[in-house]
């Protein structure tokens, strides 16, 4: 056998059985190949069920995103009902009724971050939070909120509606 490569050698400095019998040599590379076939099986399957329980958790976040928020309106509800089922209340009683309810109601948004827009006059028009209904002459430098319409409500930095608002027109 001639060869420039030299064949690897025991600790006396002889070549080892599986270099000399290519059938030792074979079913050497064969155990590690069966080796790693299985540990990739292996890792194959971790990274499925991996992906499983991540699909589970995003599906079962989806589906309980809102129970913070149902939790925080059931009071609401509840004073809601109250007053439905109060007839014949004085209009005092049903007015101040409903401005607790609208407190509870604005406590509820505000725990969930739900925070209104509601730009006083003067404000620069800001087309990211506020929408322009029209331009109307104005007292008061071009392109500022002259009127709320209808307030717009912010959900953690998003818009969830913009504020429709009457814009002073430039002069």
């Amino acid at each position: 056998m001639t060869t420039d490569t030299p064949l690897p050698e025991d600790a006396a400095g002889e070549p080892t059985a599986a270099e000399l019998n290519p059938e030792i040599k074979i079913a050497e590379l064969e155990g590690r190949l069966a080796e790693m076939s299985d540990a990739y099986l292996r890792a194959k399957a971790e990274v499925e069920n991996v992906r499983r329980r991540a699909d589970e958790d995003v599906a079962k976040a989806r589906k309980f995103a809102v129970e913070s928020f149902a939790e925080a309106m059931l009071p609401v509800m509840d004073s809601l009902e109250a007053a439905i089922a109060t007839p014949g209340a004085a209009v005092e009683t049903v007015l101040e009724g409903v401005h607790a309810t609208r407190r509870q109601l604005a406590s509820a948004l505000e725990r969930n971050k739900v925070v209104e827009i509601n730009p006083a006059a003067g404000t620069k028009f800001d087309p990211h939070q506020h929408q322009a209904i029209s331009m109307v002459p104005a007292d008061q430098e071009a392109n500022t909120v002259v009127t709320v319409l209808q307030k717009g409500f912010l959900i953690a930095d998003r818009v969830l509606r913009p504020a429709l608002v009457t814009v002073a027109a430039p002069r």
